[in-house]
């Protein structure tokens, strides 16, 4: 049987977690859906019930506001009056109630901190907790000014991790030659691979961020000097080194390699990391089924990005002025037939197979896009690990409508690369056969097993697909 911990895939925070227990999506009455939220906010109705002011509130405060009739939560420091939004809350009242009258950080960025609640709920804004004065920790200045300091060309290195874990953390060096820039990343960790290896560079940004289990080591500096967009990454797998490899667009020399962003040399954990995007254009769309289209998204010539399997990417647009954000998982251009050798991935697109909700803000949106439009899509994000199915005989994969979007990956791996696996069995859920996705594809693939058992329209009008 696959052994695969509930937690870990689908990923939490990804939507086809959405009825797998844990948070659920409820029925929202008519009239509260995310465009009727926006066009709430946008109406000049006081939501706050302060008449426009902000206050400074204290924990004594926060703590009355803690029924549905009257409820404030603190995210990051700031208190909202969440109140109207009650109906709105696509995961209920009860979710928010959860975090009445208290601090609700942590618990927001356990469903869902890649929501931006400071555009959602901007006009339900009271104000900023009350803090206490803290003491200011001696020679700050002194250690602030060590950190502006170049050392023989190179960035200061900020220590996040304890001195126990200095050897564990990543580091990096850069040299240059007349017409290259080339930064050296020691990851001191075996079987690097081009998934855990993400980079962007934009306007003089450099963005290099190595993956290490739940930590990511990140550089992040403006360059020096402008350079070119043809970027190369080369990865040393056995010895973990990782090369960027930059075209100055000027051949001169570099006195030093650039100025340190506020996280740049840090090793923390990839949660609280935050999200970073990037702007992909919209190279193709292609119809699926009558509802649903596969998207071709193109990376920018300056960014390394490999989707790992089993992970998913956030996908952000701003409409009617409200920034929204969905998860979606990227999926193969097409479904291999033979499974003989493993699908590379090109670098330089994002497949995307998205189903068009006729009353969805979302994905009316998305179906809007024209050729050439850009979109802003982050890193990769999720928990699940090949090596969780790397010792499976038996894998049988579950999925219902567009939940099959995780097993296109998760099967070209298994049926490529998992050497002791004996049967893969798939079982597709769907409303009408017209509703199936890439149904030839999986026919074929079917077809191909002379052992399959049953391949047909049963079960009440849901497809048992196996084979």
């Amino acid at each position: 049987m696959l052994n695969v911990p509930p937690q870990a895939f689908p990923a939490p925070s990804s939507q086809q977690r959405v009825a797998a227990g844990g948070r659920a999506k409820v029925p929202l009455k008519p009239g509260r859906s995310l465009m009727d939220w926006i066009r709430l906010t946008k109406s000049g109705k006081d939501l706050t019930g302060l008449k426009g002011r902000l206050i400074e509130v204290t924990e004594d405060e926060l703590a009355k506001h803690n029924k549905k009739e009257d409820c404030w939560i603190c995210i990051r420091g700031f208190v909202y009056n969440v109140t109207p939004y009650m109906e709105y809350h696509p995961g209920g009242e009860d979710e928010l109630m959860k975090a009445a009258g208290t601090d609700g950080t942590d618990l927001f960025d356990q469903v869902h901190r890649w929501v931006n609640y400071e555009s959602m709920l901007k006009e339900c804004l009271v104000g900023r907790m009350a803090v206490k004065p803290i003491a200011a920790p001696k020679e700050i200045s002194s250690t602030r000014s060590e950190e502006k300091k170049q050392l023989n060309g190179m960035l200061p290195e900020k220590k996040v991790l304890g001195a126990s874990a200095k050897d564990l953390t990543p580091s990096y060096d850069w040299f240059q030659t007349d017409s290259l820039i080339t930064i050296v990343i020691y990851t001191k960790q075996k079987d690097m691979n081009a998934e855990l290896v993400i980079v962007d560079c934009q306007d003089k940004r450099l963005r290099g961020e190595i993956i290490v289990d739940d930590h990511s080591y990140l550089v992040e500096v403006d360059l020096d000097h402008a350079v070119q967009e043809d970027m190369a990454v080369n990865i040393a797998e056995k010895v973990g080194k990782v090369e960027i490899i930059l075209k100055k667009k000027d051949n001169i020399h570099w006195k030093m390699l650039g100025q340190p962003l506020e996280s740049h040399s840090t090793f923390i954990k990839r949660m609280d990391r935050g999200l970073f995007y990037r702007k992909c254009k919209l190279v193709s769309k292609t119809e699926v089924t009558h509802d649903t289209k596969l998207l071709c998204l193109m990376l920018p010539k300056s960014t390394h990005l490999c989707v790992p399997t089993g992970q998913h990417v956030y996908l952000k647009q701003i409409i009617a002025g409200t920034e929204v954000v969905k998860p979606y998982t990227p999926v193969l251009p097409f479904l291999p037939l033979d499974f003989k050798e493993p699908s590379r991935h090109d670098g330089a697109h994002i497949y995307l197979m998205i189903k068009i909700y006729s009353s969805g803000l979302f994905t009316q949106a998305l179906d809007h896009l024209q050729i050439g439009d850009y979109i802003s899509v982050s890193n990769p994000e999720g928990n699940f690990k090949k090596s969780q199915v790397q010792t499976s005989e038996d894998l049988f994969l579950l999925a219902a409508g567009t939940g099959f979007t995780p097993m296109v990956k998760l099967l070209n791996f298994a049926l490529t690369e998992v050497t002791c696996l004996r049967t893969v069995k798939l079982i597709f859920f769907n409303k009408t056969e017209d509703d199936m996705l890439w149904r030839n594809q999986l026919e074929q693939l079917a077809l191909k097993d002379e052992s399959q058992q049953r391949t047909g329209w049963v079960n009440r009008g849901r497809f048992l697909h196996l084979f």
